[in-house]
């Protein structure tokens, strides 16, 4: 709301956000002095109606009037100081500034509005995102767990991504996945996933029979939809198996980024797949899945992210590499990683994400480690 007092829309104080801020005064500044020393038959006019119709689109409104009318006002002070403004030319030069004007004040009324609808949109997207992907419990089944969801800051739209962790008969069992698309649809398909895996995740004895179950929840939905494209309607997942007081993880990835392990020595792995398999909901045949097995040691890290943290660029168009930022570096708990991480791709990004990033660390703690919980800290509003 600061911002828009001062006339302009959205935060912040990059040198383009800068610029854009000060163009419509330099525009009147530039057409002034251009005014002033040429000839007569010289106009500045082009830029006194540039000025408001630049300001129209990242000016508030009010920030908008005044340009227009500085605008304005500059055309007629010129003019009746050269004692031309009865004249038909200037007088004609005079009505296409304020014309510029009125319209540059109806094409900020049209922005807004729609910038109003794209933030309504995203907060009802992101708002039933958080809704159906609730903060698992930081102790599941004896590991120590830390989960978060990290909505683009550049982007209008939710994104699809998700996870869940749950304790089972058979071991922990979690899932992270990213639904292709964005927006109210992709979080009704991330709702038919997180609710298919709390289901089945529980029943079926082994992690690849989850994931066969969650292919046919996509397939049920796609015919409740009237047919998906199953290129646009694809998920990828990594779902991953912790058994009880065992020391390995299993891993069923399906066209997911590969998870890590973090040693406790600073080493990071890279658990790529024996065989890569397809996104889950491709529907280009049935293929057996194969869950591979990694050891887990007391105080290893199992680190599940999606491509939101991976596909995170730099100005100059570099890729965020986790196993090579994270690589040497030891954290005490898996809240303070996902902490770490998140900042570290703010940096990385000067915080401009593009993607939503959904992140889940799991770590296997040292024999007699006490369960220490979360404080929880609520912040309210005008506290952030």
């Amino acid at each position: 709301m600061a911002e828009r007092r001062r006339g302009v829309r959205g935060g912040g104080g990059s040198p383009s956000r800068r610029f854009v801020r000060a163009l419509p005064a330099l525009l009147i500044v530039a057409g002034l002095v251009f005014d002033i020393l040429t000839p007569p038959p010289f106009t500045a006019v082009p830029l006194f109606v540039a000025a408001p119709l630049v300001a129209a689109p990242f000016f508030a409104r009010a920030g908008t009037v005044r340009i227009g009318v500085a605008s304005l006002l500059s055309i007629l002070v010129l003019r009746t100081e050269s004692g031309t403004v009865l004249q038909v030319v200037p007088s004609l030069e005079v009505v296409t500034v304020l014309t510029a004007s009125i319209l540059a004040f109806f094409i900020n009324g049209v922005v807004a509005r729609g910038n109003e609808q794209l933030a309504s949109a995203r907060v009802i997207a992101e708002t039933a995102m958080r809704a159906v992907l609730p903060e698992p419990n930081d102790w599941i089944g004896g590991l120590q767990v830390a989960a978060r969801y990290e909505a683009a800051q550049a982007d209008e739209f939710v994104g699809g991504d998700l996870f869940a962790v749950v304790d089972t008969p058979h071991g922990v069992r979690l899932v992270v996945g990213d639904v292709r698309g964005k927006g109210i649809d992709a979080v009704e398909a991330v709702a038919v996933i997180i609710g298919a895996f709390r289901e089945v995740a529980e029943h079926e004895a082994s992690l690849e029979g989850v994931a066969q179950r969650l292919e046919r929840a996509l397939a049920r939905e796609g015919e409740r939809r009237g047919g998906i494209d199953p290129v646009e309607g694809f998920v990828t997942a990594v779902l991953a198996e912790i058994p009880h007081g065992g020391a390995e993880v299993r891993i069923v990835n399906r066209g997911h980024p590969e998870p890590l392990l973090l040693h406790p020595d600073g080493g990071v792995e890279v658990l790529a797949p024996s065989v890569p398999a397809l996104p889950l909901g491709m529907g280009l045949g049935v293929w057996p899945d194969l869950a591979d097995a990694w050891g887990l040691a007391a105080g290893t890290t199992l680190l599940v992210y999606t491509d939101g943290l991976s596909e995170a660029r730099d100005r100059h168009g570099v890729f965020y590499d986790p196993a090579a930022r994270l690589r040497g570096r030891i954290f005490p708990g898996p809240e303070e990683l996902l902490s770490a991480l998140t900042d570290d791709v703010r940096l990385h990004t000067g915080g401009k994400s593009t993607d939503d990033m959904a992140l889940v660390a799991v770590v296997r703690p040292a024999e007699g480690q006490p369960e220490r919980r979360r404080t929880v800290k609520i912040v309210g509003r005008g506290q952030e």
